[in-house]
Order: structure tokens, then C-alpha cells, then sequence
């Protein structure tokens, strides 16, 4: 592997071969991506999961509704008929990622039960039959937050540098990257389908000229689950009406995340009464100005749940006293 810091090669070609055929369970996916592909040192593989769930017997039969009741660790938003979760490996995704395309009337396909070491599994045998150094990215398709369409994603990687991290680098004006970090596993996901295509048939692709990216053959690497956000790091936990329900109820208290910093909550309270404040060792004390007109106190309690805090102790219209939630 280079140095990350070096330039990146100027380009890079795609493969996507036909005559795969139908994949059925127990299918040996190293012996059938070596009959239509021949892998150099440095390459990127990448294959579908739809054919890795094939393989490893990840067809389902009758009520998808049950399966996805199953697969599903925290129901994230609810649309009608189209329900977004946050499924067993982390993943958010409409409908656990579960899929019913390509397989018989009635049955469906779950996702890999572990996709990270599927790859894993898929690189070594590639590397005892052909002692060549590649990368695998399994791959799905997945919808984005506030745009319309579908990319392909990485949910399983081995032998990839996934994720890159420019922080600490400057552009070439002198700029100072803070967060800057590629998701290069993504980028290879979604710029392998524009070869592969939904419809094709071609479920193994072969990314050529990013050796950069490949790991020594005895690192796997962290895998594709190092992208995944933990509970409670994202910004967008819920939907807006799943996070009204759960912050009323006082439920799901994780997807909210670490109590945030005072501030936060005080700033909320004022957008429902204005009034000042004084944080001390304890929490903090919040009072309303003597003009503001007071929610129910279950309006201001739920409020302080979603900011990971809780009230303690109150003497209304006067002060509340709140304290961070410690999990």
C-alpha cells in the first residue's frame, strides 16, 4: 500500500463481467467470480449482497412484515407502508435492507449476518487460489436524507482502507481540513453500480487503479462496519414526528445521544419561554422571565429528555433545576 498522503492515480477502469448465472445456496463465490474475471494485485472486488445472501442461505419465505419485525433493532421513522430502521448491524435502511427482488413470488432475501467477515472470507479464498493481494466491498443499495434516488453503499469490506481521513492537511490555498474524510468504500459501491448496473445481471465488478487503497494481505482492515455512525452519534436519530413520540414517552433515550451541553437545552427552553440561566457543578438552573406565559411541565420535562437532561427539582413560575441524564 502507498503512503495516503501521496496523489491518488488519475484514473481508474471498471469491469463488470457477464455469465454468472443464477447463485444458489452454498455457491462457492471465489470460484464463480474466477471464471469470468482475472484479478491483479491491488484490485478492488466488489459483490453484490444480494448474491452473498444467496449463497449463504439468507432466502426467506412468507410474511416480510415478520421479518422485518425481526431484523429490526429501532424503528427510526414510519411512513405509511415504508418503514426506515435501524436494522442488527447497525445499518439504516428502508426496510431492515431487506429485499424482494430477484428471488421467487412469496420469498425474500435478508442481508448478510455478517457482512465484514463474508468479505473476509471471499478475500482469503481469492488469495489461496490466485496468491493475489486484493480488496472485497460487498455491497447494497440505499436511499440518502433529503434527496430523492438510491446509491450503492459498502455494508462489508476487508483489505480496504475505507474510510480516509484528511484532517490535520491543508488544501492547496493554505486551508485546513478539519472533517474532511472520504468514504471511499461508498464512492467504490456507488461507482461500481454505473458498470453493474440494477437489471444486468452482473453481480461481481473489478475496480482497477486504486492499489492505494488495498491493504497489506494480512490486514482485513477495520471492515465497512468502521462507517457506521454508533446509537446516538447521529444528528437525525429519528424522524421528526418518531422523535416528538419518543421524547413524550421517554423512550429510545440513546438514539438522542450524550447529554448535550446546557446551552443547547437552555436555548430550547427560551424558544418556549424566554428566560436566563446559571449552570453550577449540580446542572443548572433555568428561570422563566415573570412575562413568559409556561408549557405544562410534561412539555418541559420531555423537551430536557431529548437533551439528555431531566428536572430534579422545581418551583414554577419561578426555577427548575435540571441535571444531565449519566448513562
Amino acid at each position: 500500500m502507498t503512503d495516503p498522503q501521496t496523489t491518488p492515480p488519475t484514473g481508474i477502469r471498471i469491469m463488470a463481467p457477464e455469465g454468472v448465472g443464477e447463485v444458489l445456496e452454498g455457491a462457492d463465490l471465489a470460484a464463480l467470480l474466477l471464471t469470468v474475471c482475472a484479478l491483479e494485485d491491488g484490485d478492488v472486488v466488489t459483490v453484490t449482497s444480494k448474491v452473498v445472501s444467496k449463497a449463504e442461505g439468507r432466502r426467506g419465505h412468507g410474511d416480510r412484515e415478520v421479518a422485518l419485525a425481526a431484523e429490526t433493532d429501532r424503528v427510526v421513522a414510519r411512513r405509511g407502508p415504508t418503514a426506515i430502521v435501524r436494522n442488527h448491524l447497525g445499518l439504516t435502511m428502508a426496510a431492515a435492507g431487506i429485499d424482494n427482488s430477484n428471488v421467487a413470488a412469496g420469498e425474500h432475501l435478508l442481508l448478510p449476518c455478517d457482512p465484514d467477515g463474508s468479505a473476509r472470507t471471499l478475500r482469503s479464498a481469492l488469495r489461496e487460489r490466485t496468491g493475489r493481494n486484493v480488496a472485497v466491498v460487498i455491497t447494497d443499495t440505499a436511499g440518502r436524507a433529503w434527496r430523492h434516488g438510491q446509491t450503492d453503499i459498502a455494508i462489508g469490506a476487508a483489505g480496504l482502507l475505507v474510510l480516509e481521513d484528511f484532517s490535520g492537511r491543508t488544501d492547496p490555498y493554505g486551508n485546513l481540513l478539519a472533517v474532511t474524510a472520504p468514504a471511499v468504500a461508498d464512492e467504490i459501491a456507488s461507482a461500481v453500480e454505473l458498470a453493474t448496473g440494477k437489471l444486468g445481471g452482473r453481480p461481481f465488478a473489478v475496480l482497477r487503479g486504486r492499489a492505494d487503497l488495498v491493504l497489506p494481505h494480512d490486514d482485513h482492515g477495520p471492515g465497512a462496519r468502521a462507517l457506521v455512525r454508533e446509537d446516538g452519534e447521529d444528528l437525525f436519530g429519528f424522524g421528526s414526528r418518531e422523535a416528538v413520540v419518543a421524547a413524550l414517552t421517554g423512550r429510545d433515550a440513546l438514539a438522542f445521544g450524550a447529554p448535550a451541553p446546557w446551552e443547547d437545552l437552555a436555548r430550547a427552553l427560551d424558544e418556549l419561554a424566554p428566560g436566563g440561566s446559571e449552570a453550577d457543578d449540580d446542572g443548572a438552573v433555568w428561570s422563566p422571565r415573570a412575562d413568559a406565559v409556561l408549557p405544562p411541565t410534561e412539555v418541559l420535562a420531555a423537551l430536557a429528555f431529548a437533551h439528555g437532561w431531566r428536572i430534579v427539582a422545581a418551583d414554577l413560575p419561578v426555577w427548575l433545576r435540571m441535571q444531565p441524564v449519566v448513562p
